[in-house]
């Protein structure tokens, strides 16, 4: 099984309310806000965008989640190096990481089984 595209994009920022409105700015629409700090936008039908608002110490960073309808069906190519298999998230899903041969660590994200 392969992946199905692209199921999200995580931005961290330094500050949530300006990043949010860049985005309004752009076309997205306010899905939610956490009341945290961060929030989903998303334009149309494509994949979210999800924000979260780090602390200045830290240096923003961005990560895109691939999607799989199925983990326990997805078996990855023996070339991919995983990072960390998959594994339950606080948010609903689980999630596995791999990482390219640029050094860049992406997410790959299936629906919990009920």
């Amino acid at each position: 099984m392969s992946t199905e595209g692209i199921e999200g994009v995580l931005l961290e920022t330094h500050n949530w309310g300006r990043a949010a409105a860049f985005f309004q700015a752009l076309g997205f629409e306010l899905e939610f806000d956490t009341g945290h700090s961060s929030g989903q936008l998303r334009n149309g039908d494509g994949p979210p965008v999800f924000i979260a608002e780090i602390p200045e110490d830290r240096e923003p960073g961005i990560r895109l989640t691939l999607k799989v309808p199925d983990a326990d069906a997805f078996s990855p190519d023996p070339s991919l190096e995983v990072v960390t298999p998959f594994e339950e998230t606080h948010w609903g899903t689980r999630e596995m990481t791999v990482r390219d041969p640029d050094g860049r660590i992406w997410s790959i994200q299936a629906p919990l089984k009920s």
